[in-house]
């Protein structure tokens, strides 16, 4: 009897803990993933608040990551129905590739979904030859556009990511990039996409078919840079960016971070503009991502000016949002009626 009791009980306590794993909010689910990675983070692509992160400054190799700025490059600059010869140089580019051939005919956009789906050093070179005739020119683009998005502290010395010591990043570099870039709308379709038929290629990341909500962005992987993933994903109205570097289990490394990300934060209508403040009119609604907790330290300040002008549509005064004392945003406020 004792022996029939134990095995209920060893039972019970299996289905009790299977329960359990399945049933814990992320915030409280224990890690997935067995190796955390070199540096990693997660920010909201509208606000570009960071929400988890760690070693997000350290310079580190991307690998193919590096061709999310090479996309939105050439999705920025360049005729995307243009139809161009591959060049000779392009041809058995080292690396993952798609086995372009010199001369053949490729649009654009053909390319760019080589780059970003199939991860085609061929179709880097290629786009980049394109767009600045050398290598050693587009680089540089490279870095201005960097530069110009928030991103400071990286190098670009090529458009593939294939290793170079002068080739780095930080994860914290590499989500304003991607936060940048998901703000285009051909750049979210691209990544986005699990089979381009045109080409027959289906898409690398993995996440587009596991994770709930995901968008994309880009694996990548060389031995000196490790596994390396950029993903993106939205739920209920909140998206999101993830960057894991030297990622060992990078896929569960990421689900996690954005779990997390998910579980502790939602995307706020702090302010709405859809009625006047204090007499007066403001231009735009302000969301930020917030926890519960935060929400209680939001405040929204109006300063009027004294006097108040006399035109409708002239300045009157300012709005500011303030979590404890530091201003999130900030906005005029404009006479409705003279």
């Amino acid at each position: 009897m004792r022996n029939k009791f134990s095995a209920a009980a060893a039972v019970c306590s299996a289905i009790i803990g299977l329960f359990s794993s399945v049933f814990l909010s992320p915030r409280t689910m224990p890690s997935i993933a067995a190796t955390e990675s070199r540096a990693e983070c997660v920010a909201e692509v509208s606000s570009r608040r960071f929400l988890e992160e760690k070693n997000a400054d350290v310079n580190l190799p991307m690998a193919s990551t590096t061709k999310i700025l090479t996309a939105i490059i050439i999705i920025d600059d360049c005729d995307l129905d243009e139809e161009i010869a591959v060049p000779r140089q392009a041809e058995g580019t080292e690396g993952s590739s798609v086995y372009l051939r010199a001369g053949e005919i490729y649009s654009v956009r053909d390319l760019l979904y080589g780059l970003m789906l199939r991860s085609g050093n061929d179709c880097a070179v290629t786009l980049a030859l394109h767009h600045s005739g050398t290598i050693e020119k587009f680089a540089r683009r490279m870095n201005e556009k960097a530069i110009s998005v928030g991103a400071e502290h990286s190098r670009f010395v090529n458009p593939h990511g294939l290793p170079d010591s002068r080739h780095y990043t930080t994860a914290r570099d590499l989500a304003l990039i991607s936060a940048y870039a998901l703000e285009n709308e051909t750049f979210r379709e691209i990544v986005s996409c699990k089979f381009y038929e045109a080409r027959h290629w289906q898409n690398k990341n993995k996440m587009l078919w596991t994770y709930d909500g995901a968008i994309g962005v880009k694996t990548g992987f060389t031995v000196l840079a490790g596994r390396c993933l950029v993903t993106s994903a939205e739920r209920n109205g909140m998206k999101l960016v993830c960057v894991v570097l030297n990622s060992p289990q990078m896929f569960e490394r990421t689900a996690e971070l954005l779990n997390t990300a998910f579980a502790n934060y939602k995307m706020e209508t702090v302010f709405d503009n859809a009625h006047p403040v204090e007499g007066l009119r403001a231009e735009y609604c302000f969301s930020y991502p917030l926890s519960e907790k935060e929400m209680e330290h939001v405040s929204v300040k109006v300063e009027k000016f004294s006097p108040l002008p006399e035109k409708a549509g002239e300045i009157a005064g300012e709005l500011k949002i303030f979590l404890k004392n530091d201003l999130l945003f900030s906005q005029n406020l404009y006479m409705i009626e003279e």
